[in-house]
């Protein structure tokens, strides 16, 4: 029914313009999105480590309790790990979530579990939250498709005669294990980038670094060592490793850092003239552990299947040699770096092209 007369017609406006108003009101006094909190100003700067074994600081011993067998767990977090051995005057503490033989998956966010512990994205936020996370730093993609540690194992069997030289059974599809990686890899870095925004971070406000791998062995094994003494390893395997694996791999990290727009620091050269077995006369001037047995675990069943993890890692001269690179890398604008042996034989970040 429409309004009749005049007065009808003004009624009918007032109603209008007073529904007007209500709606201009209520715009004004709804409530605002809740804004997410920045990152703690005058919190302590932290640096964070995530990933496998060789930020963790597996094969550098002395590792933090609970994390060397106890109740299942075997991350191996050792404080001679490369992210304790950074030189950065600006940062109060470095936390290690890494653990050992740890995928993409358990290093981003979901219900993937590595010796018992939950997603190390998830471990992130609350420090995220509670200090100033100036960088995280990631290792990680070698315990996925490419199963780095079991084919050095079948390169080790095949050195026994029971198997055809790794690079020839692992070598045709090493390629395409790497592929298969980066997307898993990029996932767990996006989840990092989550975690940081959800606590506020924008991207200028910490760094994200991915580091590839160090070749743990090398063509140059000294006389003598190339059997269960020291390193078991057919010489075309060991070129194998030195030559196409590790190079494959790092290009493989190198992708996924790019497309998360992290930068990239390349190992792939960094263990050169410090591989394990690659000093006859003087063992302490490598960087990675021989093939190494702790006879004791031997003796307890819920332990000797870890006699030998420590085997082909990093040291702990090789992880305080990363650290002191990682750390001049955190010290420098360069969006890539490699670490090279400086003329006083130490490792230095020389800056790189991109990712």
């Amino acid at each position: 029914m429409r309004p009749r007369g005049w007065r009808a017609w003004t009624g009918l406006i007032l109603i209008v313009l007073l529904l007007g108003t209500v709606l201009l009101v209520g715009d004004d006094f709804a409530p605002e999105p809740t804004p997410l909190p920045g990152p703690p100003q005058d919190a302590p700067r932290v640096v964070v480590a995530m990933g496998d074994s060789t930020m963790s600081g597996e094969g550098a011993g002395d590792y933090e309790k609970g994390t060397d067998g106890e109740d299942g767990d075997w991350c191996h977090r050792s404080p001679h790990a490369s992210i304790h051995h950074m030189e950065l005057i600006s940062i109060d503490r470095t936390y290690n979530l890494a653990c050992s033989g740890a995928p993409s998956p358990q290093v981003g966010l979901g219900d993937v579990e590595q010796y018992t512990e939950p997603s190390q994205a998830e471990q992130l936020a609350p420090i995220a939250a509670r200090d100033r996370v100036a960088a995280v730093v990631v290792a990680s993609g070698a315990n996925d498709e490419p199963a780095f540690s079991h084919v050095l194992n079948s390169c080790v069997e095949a050195w026994t005669g029971r198997g055809d030289p790794c690079g020839k059974t692992v070598g045709p599809e090493w390629a395409e294990r790497v592929d298969k990686m980066v997307p898993k890899l990029e996932r767990a870095l996006s989840d990092i980038r989550e975690v940081m925004a959800n606590a506020g971070y924008d991207l200028g406000d910490y760094q994200l670094i991915v580091q590839s791998y160090a070749a743990p062995i090398g063509t140059d094994v000294a006389r003598g060592l190339q059997d269960l003494s020291g390193c078991p390893f057919r010489s075309e395997d060991l070129r194998w490793v030195e030559e196409t694996a590790v190079p494959v791999l790092t290009a493989g990290v190198r992708r996924a850092a790019a497309r998360v727009n992290a930068r990239f620091l390349d190992l792939s050269r960094a263990g050169t003239g410090h591989e394990a077995c690659s000093s006859e006369r003087d063992p302490d001037c490598e960087w990675f552990r021989r093939l190494a047995v702790e006879w004791d675990d031997l003796q307890h069943e819920d332990r000797a299947t870890h006699a030998l993890q420590e085997s082909f890692h990093p040291n702990a001269l090789g992880h305080e040699q990363f650290g002191r690179c990682l750390g001049e890398f955190l010290n420098t604008p360069d969006r890539a770096a490699a670490c090279l042996a400086g003329e006083d034989g130490n490792l230095h970040a020389a800056s790189s092209p991109g990712p």
